[in-house]
């Protein structure tokens, strides 16, 4: 399986995702100031992906740090990782994570603060591996024999430490046995579908069919779709799901044509916080990933743009939402709390 992200001592490796399919090229972030620019390029994505990042890039810049003004140094780099990108909340639970980390151990000579600081983003990496495998064992019973799953965007290994979410529960699928093949949105403007998820099953050996986004209204109704499965980026209190823009209508489709809807997420993708979606900040990202694709132009010049990266689906059209600690259905308010409460253990 490929490996999305790790920590040496030479800095952060990543797979460089604006490159694929073409090319399989690996980066080296050597400060934090360079993995805050992979995260806003979307070098690196997906909400487990760019927490796992974040928390690196927080070891990587105070293992280059001095003594002198660390506190404000060490507040600048978490400032630096938080503004990269506002809907994820996987981002702002793993700095607040480092942070616990930092405050605990800020007494120590920094050489053993930056140690306790890697082994800790280190950890996180490994438990997002072991969390998604949970996630797939526990939604793989949902997911229909010899039926069709239709997912949008890419919520698999390249956006999660390993093994992925979305994906996670469809290759726990196949390795128990079911046979299934999968629908791939294509995920316009960024092609997140196409490009990822779908090379992604290639790897794996695993049928997918790539689709525009379109066209998912077509197939939903051919009965041929046994069940929906897409991330989340976050997901308020009372269960409304913030995933990549599109997601929305597909969940829309699904319930007209009485296809369950699924959601694969973390623990750490909730935000109890927010009572509903309607408070989930929403990414604006720039015109030209519209107006051009890989650098060429497909909208006249000059051309207004709206390119929302995310959008908000209600939770009335949530059949369940799959975590490491279970399933939770309606009502989500209180079966999602539940799970929070639930023990971690994985």
């Amino acid at each position: 399986m490929v490996e999305t992200i790790r920590w040496t001592d030479g800095g952060v490796v990543m797979i460089d995702q604006t490159r694929l399919p073409r090319e399989e090229r690996y980066v080296t972030c050597k400060t934090y100031e360079e993995v805050a620019e992979a995260i806003r390029s979307m070098v690196i994505r997906g909400a487990p992906a760019i927490g796992v990042a974040a928390a690196m890039g927080i070891a990587l810049g105070v293992a280059r740090a001095d003594a002198t003004n660390l506190d404000a140094h060490f507040e600048k780099i978490c400032e630096t990782l938080a503004r990269t990108r506002p809907t994820a909340v996987n981002l702002f639970w793993a700095i607040d994570r480092m942070n616990r980390v930092f405050a605990e151990s800020r007494t120590l000579p920094l050489a053993q603060l930056s140690e306790r600081l890697i082994a800790e983003a280190q950890q996180i990496r490994l438990e997002d591996i072991a969390i998604n495998q949970a996630i797939g064992r526990n939604g793989a019973p949902l997911v229909p024999d010899g039926k069709t799953v239709l997912t949008h965007c890419n919520a698999g290994a390249l956006a999660t430490a390993g093994y992925g979410t979305a994906l996670g529960v469809i290759r726990a699928a196949v390795s128990a046995g079911k046979k299934i093949d999968v629908y791939a949105d294509e995920t316009r403007p960024f092609l997140q579908g196409s490009r990822l998820t779908v090379w992604e099953l290639q790897q794996d050996g695993i049928p997918a069919t790539l689709i525009t986004d379109s066209m998912a209204g077509h197939f939903l109704k051919s009965g041929r779709i046994g069940c929906v499965v897409v991330g989340a980026d976050r997901i308020a209190a009372n269960g409304d799901v913030a995933n990549k823009v599109g997601t929305y209508s597909v969940a829309v489709l699904a319930k007209e044509n009485g296809i369950p809807f699924f959601v694969a997420a973390p623990i750490s993708t909730l935000d109890l916080t927010l009572p509903s979606g309607d408070e989930i900040p929403i990414e604006q990202r720039a015109a030209a990933e519209v107006t051009h694709v890989f650098g060429v132009a497909v909208a006249p010049e000059g051309t207004t743009v709206q390119n929302p990266a995310f959008d908000i689906t209600p939770n009335r059209y949530v059949t369940a939402i799959i975590t490491e600690r279970g399933v939770a259905r309606a009502p989500y308010e209180a079966s999602l709390r539940a799970l929070v409460s639930a023990s971690a253990a994985i």
